[in-house]
């Protein structure tokens, strides 16, 4: 809720992040802009500041005496006692608003526009749309009793529900967690699952929405249930681990056995560790890897072989190309970062951008971020870009076809797209803030939004 009003300037902070590089000399870009919206920085709330999924709408709550309101492309909605944080979002398709609101003590959702029933309460991390964007589910309580409603209507009641509910990839399946007495199940398309002692927050469908996985806990122990069958018992289970693989046949997560940790992948436990990173499927889904650690050394685990040994593995960095054939991650040896392809050390640098590294789409090079002293570049395809203040975070894109590469950098207090090493028009900042990204629209154009004094533009070019 946002009962404390907060005001500040709009800041888009420039940090690390990564971009490409390809010769561009006769590169021509045709910009245009496109008001959005002008941002009354005394009255907006900067933390509720949201882009659309396809960047090119924004939403956020402001608030004028004391009363709160959202504000989506520049048009303000009816006003009220309070609105929930971080409920604030778009649906899939960017076309629809969604959030919940309060008068007095009653609290309700309003979508597009329309409040609906008012309820006691309202649970967190809801409402939801659905992938395809037709629905929308959020948790609510009456007197005593929580439940699920979806589309408007109302689910069994419960004691309790977990905080979050969830659709299947394909949109035909909602998951929740709910409590009777002191027992806790997951409910899905509101037939009651097995009742357990308690349930991790992790629970999800597979990439084909046809299984099912969360964790599960009786006394001290847990386990992972999958389609209904629980598996081993362990101390613990690492939080966010549970991976299924792209095609939906495997799962793997990091469980506790002692004092170490150990992949769990189809059942079948691996070599146990003293710490463990992120666990990755490759696109095919025929090979396995993370990041594990000996001591004081970490290494990349792939297909159960052990790589070289570095004082860090870059969290976030580890990446397969599409077709499966090339690992990639970002390593540190003493005080240097670098990459690592397939076993091979890239060039040395001060820094690296984590969670940066990309490959283009047909997977011909890789680019990332890199520092030297106190100087951000693109390196791609093992060349080194112009020399930034800053590389915007999350502004990586390639063209559809690979052709063109797009990034966004700083220099001094303006930022700017940089394509194919070509600087187009400066800003006060590219917005990436609130998920706002980069995108190109075809092989020869693309967009992104740009903020200038208080006004966000909708910035398009094509590429001549």
């Amino acid at each position: 809720m946002f009962r404390k009003v907060i005001t500040a300037c709009l800041v888009f902070l420039v940090c690390i992040g990564i971009a490409a590089w390809t010769e561009g000399e006769s590169l021509n870009r045709v910009v245009s802009e496109r008001l959005i919206v002008q941002i009354d920085f005394s009255s907006w709330i900067p933390q509720t500041f949201t882009v659309s999924p396809d960047s090119k709408r924004v939403a956020y709550v402001a608030v004028a005496g004391n009363k709160f309101f959202v504000v989506v492309d520049g048009e303000e909605a009816k006003k009220y006692d309070d609105i929930g944080a971080g409920t604030l979002i778009f649906s899939s398709d960017s076309k629809r608003v969604a959030y919940w609101a309060a008068v007095g003590n009653k609290w309700f959702v309003v979508v597009d526009g329309k409040e609906g029933k008012k309820y006691d309460g309202i649970t967190e991390d809801t409402p939801i749309f659905s992938p395809d964007s037709e629905h929308l589910a959020y948790g609510a309580k009456l007197g005593n009793s929580w439940f699920v409603v979806v589309d408007g209507k109302e689910g069994k009641k419960y004691d309790g529900l977990g905080s979050e509910a969830f659709f299947s990839p394909d949109s035909k399946h909602l998951a929740y967690r709910a409590n009777l007495g002191n027992k806790w199940f997951v409910v899905v398309d509101e037939e009651e699952g097995k009742k357990y002692d308690g349930l991790g927050s992790e629970a999800f469908f597979s990439p084909d929405s046809k299984r099912m996985a969360y964790l599960a806990t009786e006394g001290d122990k847990w386990f992972v249930a999958v389609d209904g069958e629980e598996g081993k018992q362990y101390a613990g289970i690492g939080k966010g681990s549970l991976v299924f693989s792209p095609d939906s046949e495997h799962l793997a997560y990091v469980a506790g056995v002692g004092n170490k940790l150990v992949v769990v992948a189809d059942r079948k436990e691996g070599k146990q560790y003293d710490d463990l990173g992120n666990v990755s499927f490759s696109p095919d889904s025929k090979h396995l890897a993370y990041g594990a650690k000996l001591g004081n050394k970490w290494f990349v685990v792939a297909d159960g072989k052990e790589g070289k040994k570095y004082d860090e593995i870059g969290g976030g960095t580890l990446t397969f190309s599409t077709d499966s054939k090339c690992l990639a991650y970002a390593a540190k040896l003493a005080d240097k970062m670098f990459i690592v392809v397939d076993g091979k050390e890239g060039s040395k640098y001060d820094g690296i951008a984590e969670g940066t590294l990309t490959l283009n789409p047909d997977d011909k090079y890789l680019a990332y971020g890199a520092k030297l002293g106190n100087k951000w570049f693109v390196v791609a395809d093992g060349k080194e870009g112009k020399q930034y203040d800053g590389i915007v975070k999350g502004a990586l894109t390639f063209s559809t076809d690979g052709g063109h590469l797009a990034y966004a950098a700083a220099a001094g207090n303006r930022q700017f797209v940089v394509v194919d090493e070509k600087e187009g028009k400066q800003y006060d900042a590219i917005v990436t803030t609130g998920g706002g990204r980069v995108i190109f629209d075809s092989p020869d154009s693309l967009h992104y939004l740009a903020l200038r004094g208080n006004s966000i533009y909708l910035v398009t070019e094509r590429i001549e």
